[in-house]
């Protein structure tokens, strides 16, 4: 059922046509005035606008203007008595959809208003598609979009059949992980295995984007909400309709976003930015952080109502540094997808590069393995890495490992136990300072301590 404006200051006619329209089985708004017409016009709920061409006060190719500067895809076909060519022209220069001429049947009327709602149809089809694309171009722009969930150690094992037994529910999902340890891919994998799998699977970087911007790109906005919002655009609540939103990165979002979120949660529905008619969507929401939103509910950063919407299944994915017998199979993937990229023939590793790999933290996880094993057969020179391909900071020689070959005595030279623990202590944190760019949560969780612990080394130290 579709909602069409009538406008015509003759009676007759115009009660003529919203009968015969009402029989079609659509909803009919009548104006018997071209000022009236534009005011019940409501871009988000008129498919189709029939407008006469000559009228007191506005005539039909004002309405068409008026019309059109609400919304350019409006669709206006122009009833006139005066059927001539130069009429025609002005209408469609206008930019009336279509037009008939006065007396017509009501059955060609029936035909033209058909003919109009299917290009609504196809319209509607269209931008759909086209900010599906949009968002398609931006997943593969990524370097990670096509990577595959990979694991063989009894973490992931544990991982996969939480994976399945959460996928076949419809309740909201909330991925906890580090960063690069694979939370979008978790949940692609939940959505394919999911009853929504036929459904669109649509993303958002929480943390990526402001305030303003990021509540935009949800719930959609309204022509002329804000300064730059030339045109409607639909979010990506209305995109992921019928399949799943993964918003990750959720700790990073304000608390004005947090209580739209939570009413969106509550009562499906929401309204774009700048709108007023409720936008009702039936999304499965799969969301994820690196952040303990336990704590940041604590710190009041974070809404518990909002906290408990979207830890109803939690899933956790284990840091690459906990799960280091997947180095191999995770090293194997790597070489065979990034081959053709590299255009490199490289087949396997050097025993000694394994090492070496195996030997290192990953504070950046998988997505860091990539990397290193992208650069690696860039710099490679034989079918076989070796260590010289890998980057610095996996072949650089730790100062502070103590050889046990040589007198452990001679070692220590005059300096106490505790003084040394303390010096090797602090450059650990300093190093870690700096690696974190001087942002003390990072540098927390790079060492592995609690953010608490970390202000009082920092203080112990003198480092800040």
């Amino acid at each position: 059922m579709s909602r069409i404006l009538v406008i015509d200051d003759n009676e007759t006619m115009r009660e003529g046509m919203a009968y015969t329209i009402k029989k079609m089985g659509h909803t009919v708004d009548t104006a018997s005035g071209g000022h009236q017409g534009v005011s019940l016009y409501r871009p988000d709920e008129t498919d189709f606008v029939i407008t006469d061409l000559k009228m007191d006060g506005m005539d039909g190719l004002e309405v068409i203007k008026a019309i059109k500067e609400k919304n350019p895809r409006a669709l206006v076909m122009v009833v006139t008595a005066f059927g001539t060519i130069e009429v025609a022209v002005d209408a469609m220069r206008a930019g009336a959809f279509d037009f008939i001429t006065k007396p017509f049947s009501m059955e060609l009327l029936r035909v033209k208003v058909n003919k109009a709602l299917e290009s609504r149809m196809l319209q509607i089809k269209h931008e759909r598609l086209s900010r599906e694309n949009e968002v398609l171009r931006e997943e593969l722009a990524e370097p990670y979009g096509s990577f595959k969930i990979i694991g063989e150690c009894p973490q992931m094992q544990r991982v996969f059949k939480m994976i399945k037994k959460v996928a076949v529910s419809d309740s909201t999902v909330h991925i906890f992980g580090e960063s690069g340890t694979g939370k979008e891919l978790a949940a692609r994998s939940i959505h394919d295995l999911s009853p929504r799998k036929n459904g669109p699977f649509v993303k958002v970087n929480c943390s990526a984007l402001a305030e303003s911007l990021l509540e935009s790109e949800l719930f959609g906005h309204e022509k002329g909400a804000f300064t730059n919002a030339i045109k409607k655009k639909i979010g990506r609540f209305e995109l992921a309709d019928g399949g799943t939103l993964f918003l990750d990165e959720i700790g990073d979002i304000s608390p004005a976003v947090q209580v739209k979120l939570l009413r969106v949660l509550q009562e499906k529905e929401f309204e774009r930015v700048g709108g007023e008619k409720p936008v009702q969507v039936d999304v499965r929401i799969i969301s994820a952080t690196n952040k303990d939103l336990q704590k940041e509910v604590e710190a009041r950063r974070f809404r518990e109502d909002l906290f408990y919407r979207l830890h109803i299944l939690p899933v956790v994915l284990p840091p690459l540094r906990s799960r280091m017998e997947d180095i191999p199979i995770l090293v194997d993937h790597f070489i065979e997808k990034l081959r053709v990229r590299t255009r490199h023939s490289v087949k396997g590793v050097h025993p000694d590069v394994m090492e070496a790999l195996s030997n290192y933290a990953w504070p950046g996880n998988i997505r860091q393995l990539e990397n290193v094993m992208e650069q690696a057969l860039v710099f490679a020179e034989e079918e076989e890495l070796q260590v010289m391909d890998l980057p610095h900071e996996l072949t650089r020689k730790d100062v502070h490992k103590v050889s046990f070959d040589n007198d452990l005595f001679s070692y220590l030279g005059q300096r106490p136990l505790p003084q040394i623990l303390d010096d090797l202590e602090k450059e650990l944190i300093m190093q870690a300072f700096k690696k974190a760019k001087g942002v003390k949560a990072e540098t927390a969780r790079i060492l592995g301590i609690k953010t608490s612990a970390l202000y009082y080394k920092l203080e112990k130290y003198g480092i800040v």
